[in-house]
């Protein structure tokens, strides 16, 4: 934010940022009331089993507190991820991919094996809610996966595409290990959700990767968790420094997973936040958005969206996200999150001036 703050050359607090896609809504009034309630607990240790923190985050998926296991983040779990998956053959990733996701799989000296999804079968007009994923990879997956890990997100960063379960189900009797990073699935409405989580018993092969900070809009508190295998979580442990998660990240998780009314504002807000979001980035020349279950839209553009970003930022004190970290996307894509109505509205007027008088009009 800093880059961005000094060429639009004002302090980072004036920037309307699109860049992150984090909840609006948040941080919610029971967090920062479990943080404020839980300061004097800074002068001990947190519970280095997370007893507690384990029990309520296994009880809101119905599972046992042991194939549960809470760390800095998501970020921070997806390493020791990476750190598995790279003593197999090969991995295979699907892109474009979340940057974060080569970071972790180099640092073990993982052989990455790209698998591209086509674009194309991505614009739908149902919001892009359940794609079978074997529609969309170029070319189809047909490979033989005997010692090759899988590692993806769904919903799909950037494009925003939901995956059905039961088309990422066949991989997990063929793949000795698959990694799902469902960061941004507590944005589909629980009856449209795809989550591998109910078959994490059946198959111990399965990590399934959450986190916390984007739907409660927290990210500077760091809180994510891993569901799988007790065996592997305990292996994990074994590997991580002690105390990964603080106090404060602790309390306010214990808070906002019984938040049921901010969980359900944001159900009601997304849906047609998105759609007038979406509507409105089709009607500007040059620009054609995909559909998207999560809370964030890929934009594809006529014109450089790194100049796009820069004319934002300078004319307009707004941050887009370009695309220049995903190699398959480069320079004529961008995401922007989805805000709120009045926030929404005002990147559509800024994106028109700088699009020309055509979209101005």
């Amino acid at each position: 934010m800093t880059w961005a703050a000094s060429l639009a050359g004002c302090s980072p607090s004036f920037i309307l940022d699109f860049s992150a896609s984090i909840n609006p809504l948040g941080p919610p009034e029971s967090a920062l009331v479990a943080i404020a309630a839980n300061l004097s607990n800074l002068r001990h240790y947190p519970d280095p089993d997370y007893a507690a923190l384990r029990q309520a985050l296994a009880q809101a998926h119905g599972i046992d507190p042991n194939w549960v296991l809470p760390g800095n983040g998501s970020a921070e779990l997806l390493t020791w991820a990476g750190r598995e998956l790279a003593a197999l053959d090969a991995i295979h990733l699907i892109t474009p991919a979340f940057s974060d996701y080569g970071r972790a799989l180099r640092a073990f000296g993982a052989r990455l094996v790209g698998m591209e999804l086509e674009m194309g079968t991505l614009r739908r007009d149902d919001g892009g809610l359940g794609l079978g994923i074997e529609t969309c990879l170029v070319p189809p997956e047909q490979r033989e996966l005997a010692g090759i890990g899988l590692l993806l997100n769904n919903p799909h960063n950037p494009t925003g595409c939901l995956f059905t379960a039961e088309s990422l189900r066949r991989f997990l009797g063929r793949s000795p290990l698959v990694v799902v990073d469902e960061a941004f699935m507590d944005f589909v409405p629980p009856s449209q959700q795809q989550s591998l989580i109910p078959w994490v018993a059946q198959y111990p092969n399965l990590v399934v990767l959450r986190s916390l900070t984007k739907f409660y809009g927290l990210p500077g508190l760091r809180l994510g968790y891993a569901i799988a295998h007790p065996d592997r979580l305990c292996r994990w442990q074994g590997w991580r420094d002690p105390w990964s998660v603080n106090s404060l990240a602790e309390a306010a998780t214990l808070a906002v997973l019984k938040d049921t009314d901010f969980q359900h504002r944001t159900w009601s807000w997304l849906p047609d936040a998105r759609s007038a979001l979406f509507r409105g980035l089709q009607h500007l020349p040059g620009l054609r958005p995909l559909p998207g279950a999560a809370n964030y839209l890929l934009v594809q553009s006529d014109h450089s969206t790194v100049a796009l970003q820069h004319q934002l930022l300078q004319q307009h004190r707004i941050l887009i996200r370009d695309c220049m970290s995903f190699p398959e996307l480069g320079d004529r894509f961008f995401r922007t999150a989805v805000r709120t109505k009045a926030e929404n509205q005002r990147l559509l007027s800024a994106l028109a001036k700088e699009l020309g008088p055509e979209a101005a009009a």
